[in-house]
């Protein structure tokens, strides 16, 4: 049988999005030099300790489930700049979990409501930097297993752009309005934190907002440029779990058994197809097969075999074609090699692991983009393709209040170097070039920001 799931907040396809309504005027608040180069100013003078915060998160990373002191020193520095902080804030579906989202809201007056989003959580990866500030935190990951701690996604960066930001905003109320709220989400390493989030209120508790914005860092583009990926910009994923159950037999003798192993090699190639044969050729999608366990020894035929899945797509109806597709090719596969009816392969989406696709609102993403060139000069404001990465900051835009969302790009790598040779994320190796990373992301939120909320 196949447990499956098709996502808990509301689905659309490309036909519905452009409905979805920009309540307040864009506006360009940074058109002209002086303004660009007043920002550029405060940022200088808060660089130093940017900087340091910086690698104080990053020397202290703490695993999904676990951001307790991570959200603590987040809440500490958004309180002390003035904004209402509620903390923690949301509701895992699991029963013993604690979720430490941060919520921080700042009332300056009538005007649209903008929520800037940060993710906190870390890696369990072992850090190889040889960064002076690099993490050597160690410690348990919610199974009780002992694990190395890393900020290998840049969650840390992300942090410090948010706070960065906080500090300029609160400085500049003279020169927007409206509501501003941060929040800082667990869990984005494991697609629970939007969702907990949501659970508990965020378009409940605290006004909905009108537009929502989040970076996320990006090795690949220099450290200094940004980019933006207006429409479909990331892909949802899916993480199936599949058990293949034959009868057990002697190696010697096959005959007396059903091989789930020679079945989970079929199944592989078989689920190959479906992108090749079955997905429109113009709809992007990845099937892979990324673990396989079965066995114990050499001349022993194993009773069942255990495939783990990830499944990548950016429309609602291509995702369920190829999870459709999943479940009739395993469970056909099997019939075929005379499984018994009673032993069918067993096919689990982990619902609470699902990330939605990422559409940035067009409008939106295009208003900040020119705002962005006025910020950082034309010629670092990137536009890029999609990605089959995944990111739950997605679940911000799909409920059912419609909120225009956008999810840019901050460079992280060295400029002049060669990108092949850059590490990427979640490798042991990463680090971004820290001043001009911290530099142009707090730049970029910030002209953002004002861009919606500028007077």
């Amino acid at each position: 049988m196949i447990t499956s799931f098709y996502g808990e907040t509301a689905m659309f396809e490309n036909s519905l999005f452009p409905c979805c309504l920009i309540v307040f005027p864009l506006v360009m608040s940074l058109s002209s030099p002086g303004s660009a180069q007043v920002l550029s100013q405060d940022v200088e003078k808060e660089l130093p300790s940017l900087l340091a915060l910086y690698q104080e998160i990053h020397a202290a990373p703490e695993l999904t489930f676990f951001e307790k002191e991570t959200s603590a020193r987040l809440a500490r520095e958004l309180r002390s700049l003035g904004f209402e902080v509620t903390h923690p804030v949301g509701k895992y579906p699991e029963p013993g979990l604690t979720c430490y989202g941060v919520v921080a809201v700042m009332k300056n007056g009538p005007g649209p409501t903008v929520l800037v989003r940060t993710d906190m959580d870390a890696l369990p990866i072992e850090e190889k930097t040889g960064a002076p500030f690099a993490s050597k935190v160690r410690m348990k990951d919610v199974t009780g297993e002992e694990t190395c701690v890393m900020h290998a996604c840049g969650h840390d960066m992300h942090q410090t752009i948010l706070v960065g930001t906080a500090r300029l905003l609160a400085r500049m109320k003279s020169q927007w309005k409206g509501t501003l709220i941060l929040v800082g989400q667990t869990a984005e390493e494991r697609g629970y934190g939007a969702r907990a989030l949501l659970a508990d209120g965020l378009y409940e508790r605290w006004p909905v907002p009108d537009y929502a914005l989040a970076e996320h860092v990006d090795p690949t583009l220099d450290a200094g440029q940004v980019g933006y990926c207006p429409g479909w910009a990331m892909a949802s994923i899916d993480m199936l779990d599949i058990t293949i159950r034959g009868v057990g037999a002697h190696g010697a003798r096959p005959h007396e058994g059903r091989d789930p192993i020679v079945m989970a090699a079929q199944v592989i190639n078989n689920l190959q197809t479906i992108v090749s044969r079955e997905i429109n050729p113009v709809d992007a999608a990845v099937v892979t097969v990324g673990s396989i366990h079965g066995g114990t020894k050499h001349n022993i035929i194993p009773d069942e075999v255990r495939l783990q899945l990830t499944v990548r797509s950016f429309t609602d109806q291509v995702r369920k074609k190829i999870l459709e597709a999943i479940e009739r090719i395993t469970v056909n596969t099997c019939r075929a090699a005379g499984v018994p009816e009673d032993r069918l392969p067993e096919i689990l989406n982990r619902k609470n692991e699902f990330f939605p696709a990422l559409y940035n609102d067009p409008a939106l993403t295009d208003s900040t983009a020119r705002a962005f060139r006025s910020a950082l000069g034309d010629e670092n404001v990137i536009k890029i393709t999609p990605t089959t990465a995944g990111e739950d900051f997605s679940e911000l835009g799909r409920t059912s209040h419609k909120v225009p969302i956008l999810l840019f790009r901050v460079g992280t790598g060295k400029p002049g170097s060669d990108i092949s040779s850059r590490p990427g994320l979640h490798s042991p190796l990463y680090i971004p070039q820290l001043e001009p990373s911290i530099r142009c992301g707090v730049k970029a939120m910030s002209a953002a920001v004002l861009n919606l909320m500028g007077k």
